[in-house]
């Protein structure tokens, strides 16, 4: 059967250890359902020559319908860094526009936190905020038909001269909260976006096709690949990007769609899975169902690929009990990532919170979650994330103290965040600043005067308001951070817009005894330490990938000083008989 057109989805991110790009497979199983062919431009392995790879196809190819841009994360999100992505983005697009006059549309998680902003700096045509399967399919369809775009349901126009409208989302009246009805223009913010989702069709997932994601190459290269099971957020954690990027309410996958494409993975060599839920047990009947599914399958086909399963799945510390671990376990579990981000109670109040605004978990529920994992075989890594309000050097002392003495397999620790537009903490903190002074802890390492933000309702638009975060008054780089005030540093880092907090990051490295550093993750100044636990083009990570090594990256990390000399070479080599 003829189909409609083509469209070209172009992958511009080059951040090793590549991660193959999961949502072109999503976008490219919903066009081709639509009667669309898809191609993927996938420039993650060019970095050299990425610019020869566009023209080949644009020069070669008639002109598509339609091209869209991925924009997984706008920079390294780590707050010692803060190092762009957006700049080689727009390059990306740019030689895009100067090859063909196709209407380009961007999205992407990190496309989603700020997409007014980044429509209108990229300079594209549309955006997608959310999930984009349905979206871009009834773009493509209007494209194809004739219609105007901007009658696409939640598609982001760009009109020109700094004015980017988003197009009602169908049943809008359903969607409205207190918070959207609140804001002075509408961004999407605090929608639940179920309606964006492709919920029971099996994302086609390839390997060695021409123009499709090549997942085989990405796991040989990158040691992981990614499966979904849900979409969206429940909870609002105050720093959190997820429920205004996914969406506020949890959209479940068929349970078979999904397990078919573990299977489809698996068949092709790919074993090591990653879930890249928000979190894998939030909505946990159905968590367990499809663990279910997968042991069924096991133990119907003694020979089948799932037994070469290895899942690695992200957990919040509560719900998960005793019968989700074991399940976990029959299944292939390999490993749990527990985002517990503190111990306090007084800490954890107001920021770890459901849409009701209480806390759902303690510190004990994380000390459970790590006993049931170890008890049923699964390796573990708990996350703390230290320097929100109200942190001090006594309570980021109790939290190292107590969770190293849960003794997981990994502990890691990050200080600072980076602030996103539309995070409660975000808008608290540009509420409190009002456009006429700046706070204590606001930060950036590229800040040439004080960091003054302005709430939604003193800003011109939505790109005013996004642009803040990203971007300083003449147009630079300026990317905002965020250091509890009350952490142990001297006034003049405190009260410096870009002081460099290294007294909060030399009492972590001197409270652990040097005896621990090998299970636990550090934030590290720059030049401290080759043990950065920052993803992009990591030594460390780059290393393991090279010697043949699969999984998440953490289950390493205790042996990295062996891998790194090259001493783990009988490891790398079991692990490649493995697969």
């Amino acid at each position: 059967m003829r189909h409609k057109g083509v469209v070209v989805l172009v992958n511009p991110n080059q951040i090793h250890p590549p991660i193959a790009p999961y949502a072109l497979d999503v976008l490219t199983t919903a066009l081709e359902a639509a009667g669309f062919e898809a191609h993927v431009l996938d420039l993650t392995f060019h970095a050299d020559d990425w610019r020869q790879v566009l023209r080949t196809y644009f020069r070669g190819a008639g002109r598509p319908l339609l091209v869209g841009v991925t924009c997984r994360n706008t920079d390294t999100v780590y707050a010692f860094e803060q190092r762009p992505f957006v700049d080689r983005y727009k390059e990306v697009i740019d030689e895009i526009r100067r090859l063909t006059d196709s209407p380009v549309v961007t999205g992407g998680v990190g496309f989603s936190t700020m997409p007014f902003a980044l429509v209108d700096y990229f300079g594209v045509d549309f955006g997608v905020k959310g999930p984009g399967e349905h979206i871009l399919c009834e773009l493509a369809e209007a494209l194809h038909d004739g219609r105007p775009a901007d009658g696409v349901p939640g598609l982001l126009v760009n009109h020109g001269r700094g004015k980017v409208v988003r197009v009602p989302p169908p049943v809008l009246s359903e969607l409205r909260t207190a918070v959207t009805a609140s804001l002075p223009f509408p961004t999407g913010r605090e929608e639940g976006r179920a309606w964006q989702v492709e919920t029971e069709l099996p994302y086609t997932r390839r390997s060695g096709v021409p123009y499709k994601v090549d997942n085989l190459t990405y796991y040989r290269l990158g040691g992981l690949g990614s499966i979904l099971t849900k979409n969206g957020c429940v909870y609002r954690c105050t720093q959190c990007v997820e429920p205004d990027a996914k969406g506020t309410r949890l959209t479940r996958r068929s349970v078979a769609s999904v397990v078919d494409e573990i299977e489809s993975l698996t068949g092709q060599g790919i074993y090591d899975l990653h879930t890249t839920d928000s979190e894998f047990n939030l909505s946990i009947a159905h968590s367990k169902q499809l663990l279910r599914e997968i042991i069924r399958r096991k133990d119907g086909d003694a020979s089948g690929s799932l037994h070469r399963l290895r899942l690695w799945v992200y957990c919040q510390p509560s719900p998960f009990d005793e019968e989700l671990a074991e399940l976990l376990a029959h299944a292939g579990c390999a490993g749990v990532n527990i985002g517990t981000d503190h111990v306090r109670s007084d800490m954890l109040d107001g920021w770890k919170v459901t849409k009701k605004g209480t806390r759902y978990y303690g510190f004990e529920d994380t000390a459970r979650l790590v006993e049931l994992s170890h008890r049923y075989g699964m390796l573990t890594m708990v996350e703390a994330l230290l320097g929100m309000p109200g942190e001090t050097r006594e309570t980021m002392r109790e939290c190292v103290d107590r969770l190293m003495d849960l003794d997981a397999t990994v502990t890691g620790f990050s200080l600072g965040l980076r602030l996103f537009p539309y995070t409660d903490l975000a808008v608290s903190l540009a509420r409190r600043c009002d456009g006429v002074r700046t706070l204590p802890g606001l930060q950036s390492n590229n800040a040439t005067g004080p960091i003054i933000l302005k709430p939604m309702e003193k800003c011109s638009g939505p790109i005013e308001y996004e642009r803040q975060f990203m971007f300083d008054e003449s147009g630079g780089f300026r990317l905002v951070c965020y250091f509890s005030p009350d952490l142990p540093e001297s006034p003049e880092t405190v009260n410096s817009p870009n002081g460099i907090w290294h007294e909060s990051v030399d009492f972590l490295w001197s409270h652990i005894p040097e005896s621990e550093y090998y299970r636990v993750m550090l934030p590290t100044l720059n030049g401290s330490s080759e043990n950065d636990n920052n993803y992009a083009d990591n030594p460390f990570l780059t290393s393991l990938k090279r010697k043949g090594y699969t999984g998440a990256f953490w289950a390493h990390w205790r042996d990295r000083e062996n891998i790194m000399n090259g001493t783990g070479a009988l490891e790398a080599l079991a692990a490649e008989a493995a697969r």
